[in-house]
Parts: C-alpha cells; structure tokens; sequence
C-alpha cells in the first residue's frame, strides 16, 4: 500500500495539524514512564521544523469520558518533549477555545504548540463533524503520525482530514509499508498469538482464519463469549488454568510445537498474569519459543512489549508494532480508518 508522504507535500511555512500518539504510562508522580511513543513522533517533527512548517499537535492521554481530568493532562508529554526536541513544546490551557487560536497566531516558523489532551472534549470520540471542522480551521495540513489509534472513528483521525490536504508521517508510513509486506506476502506457516483480554481480539481472530495457519489463544480470551466457535476451527487452540490466570502446561508443549515450525509469528497479547511470578510461565515460555525460532516476528501492544520486556527478550523481536489493537485490525481488513481517511480527497 503506497500512502501519502509527509515529504510529498509543500510544507514551507504552512501551519500543520500533527496527529500523534502521545498515550504514554505516567508514574505516581505524573511523570513519563516510557517515552517510546514520544521517541516515534520526532524524526517526523524534525523534518516539519526542515520545512520551517508551524506545528499544532494534536493527541489525547487516556480515557478522561470527555471531560477534563487534572492527572491526564498533557503537560507531562510536553515537558518530555521539549528535553527530546530541545525547544520549548507550548502546551495550550485547553483543547480548544479563544486561548488556543492565540496561541496559535502567535506561532512562528519551527515552534510547536501542543492542544491539550483531545479526549477532554466529547466531541472528539463522537467524531463531530462541527469540532472537526473548528480543530481543522487551525491549520493549513494534517499529518497522521499516530498508527495505534488509527483505527478509531475519531475526529483527529478520520474527521480532519476531509477538510485539510493530509498525509503520513514517517511512523505512520513505516507501519503500514511493513504490515502490507507481512499480510501480502508472508513466510508460511504463519502463526498468530493472541492474549491479554480485550474482546475485539476474537472478531479479529475471526477474520483471519482464511488467512493464518495456526492462531493460539491465550488470556481472558480463552473465556469469552465466542471463542468456543473459534476453536472448532482445527486452526484454533487455547486453554486456561481453572484459576483462569494462565494458559495450562498441554497449551504451553502445543503451542511450542506449532511455534517452532512457524515462518512468521505475529503476537498481541500476555498469555495471562506475567506480572506475578506464579502466573508468568505461559508468556515466557511462548515469549523463549517465539525469538528461538526462525520466523519473522512481529509484536503489539503495550502488555506484549513490556512482557517481552520483562524477560530481557524485546531486543530479539524483528517489528514492534506501535499498536496491537490496530496493527490486528490492519492485518484483518487490509486497511484502517485513518489511513483511508488520508487517501480519499478532502471535502469542502
């Protein structure tokens, strides 16, 4: 799939909305415990200061429900950012409102103002067509840099773009060119592993029977409602401890064997409790069979990176995707929403 480019576009002194993917983990202190995501959006943010363009960033922290919540604003991300940039990241006291079209004026060629955390407005996940009009009013182009939500129906990733000339950032494009190149044309068998305990996982579990040779499930997924269809399926297998908090030791010798064979291995998803020592022998061992085998590996999704991490392993993964929930979604229809939403043309 070829994407529009930011470096496609003329962005000499143009005013960009920049869509990125500042969900970071804050510690008790409401400091920036993984800067990972942070790290991703600057090679794009250098090359808009290249182009000399005025950045307005754009991204959310957490679920707020819409309103505004004192320790999810976006002030820790802005002050991460700037020590990454070595600039100063202006935060703006709201998402948007008189204050916000200030600050914006007042932006000179290579600044950067961050809105404040999008989710603070309800209108945001509504996808309302008058707040994307209003946030797109601001600036001249939109850039997408932020794959993890690029499944949502959300103004910052669908809505925006219908009225501004928009395109990829450089994560965006890099994403989406090496998930293509996995889904067109794989080394077989291919193997998807799947755990943690969001549902959506099983509806895309479903989609890709027609295309995976084998799919091991583990986690709360083992329990949900639909997952007995899915195991009739001779591709299918997964089986929980009675205490349900990690898959059972015939799981773990199965899954091994179907691992070791394997040409590509794609993984979103603990196994079960990893954090507890009782509980993590699942995740680690099919976290020891995946990087001992010979496949092309590819992980998403913050729970695998940080189990992955836990047993020193991360380091011998070939992808890590940014996101899980949409790099399984990307990997089921072939697209997402925001990245179609930067090929169509933009309305008046």
């Amino acid at each position: 799939m070829k994407l529009p480019s930011v470096k496609d576009l003329n962005l000499v002194e143009k005013t960009v909305l920049f869509r990125a993917d500042y969900d970071v983990p804050l510690g008790q202190d409401s400091r920036v415990v993984d800067v990972t995501r942070i790290e991703d959006s600057i090679p794009t943010l250098n090359y808009l200061f290249s182009q000399r363009a005025k950045v307005i960033g754009l991204a959310h922290l957490d679920r707020p429900g819409g309103k505004v919540v004192k320790g999810l604003s976006l002030k820790p991300v802005a002050e991460k950012l700037s020590l990454l940039l070595g600039k100063e990241v202006r935060l703006s006291a709201e998402v948007l409102g008189e204050k916000t079209k200030r600050a914006v004026k007042e932006l000179k060629p290579k600044e950067i103002l961050l809105l404040e955390n999008l989710r603070f407005d309800a209108r945001e996940m509504r996808n309302d067509k008058g707040f994307a009009k209003r946030l797109a009013s601001l600036g001249e182009i939109y850039i997408n840099n932020a794959f993890a939500v690029s499944h949502r129906q959300h103004v910052s990733i669908v809505g925006i773009p219908r009225y501004l000339p928009s395109a990829a950032g450089l994560d965006l494009v890099e994403e989406v060119e090496t998930l293509t190149k996995v889904l067109q044309n794989p080394r077989r068998p291919v193997v998807v592993i799947l755990g943690g305990v969001k549902y959506s996982k099983i509806e895309a579990a479903r989609k890709m029977i027609g295309w995976a040779d084998s799919i091991l499930v583990g986690g709360k997924l083992v329990i949900y409602n639909g997952f007995p269809k899915l195991v009739k399926k001779e591709k299918v297998s997964g089986d929980l401890k009675r205490d349900g908090e990690d898959i059972t030791e015939a799981s773990i010798k199965e899954f091994e064997k179907i691992i070791r064979k394997a040409g590509t291995i794609i993984w979103s998803g603990p196994m079960g409790a990893f954090e507890k020592e009782e509980y993590n022998q699942g995740t680690k061992r099919i976290a020891q069979a995946v990087v001992k085998s010979r496949a092309y590996t590819v992980i998403g999704g913050g729970d695998t990176e940080a189990a992955l991490t836990k047993f020193g392993l991360v380091d011998k993964i070939d992808y890590i995707s940014s996101g899980g929930g949409a790099m399984l979604e990307f990997l089921a229809e072939g697209t997402l929403p925001g990245v179609e939403a930067i090929k169509k043309e933009r309305q008046e």
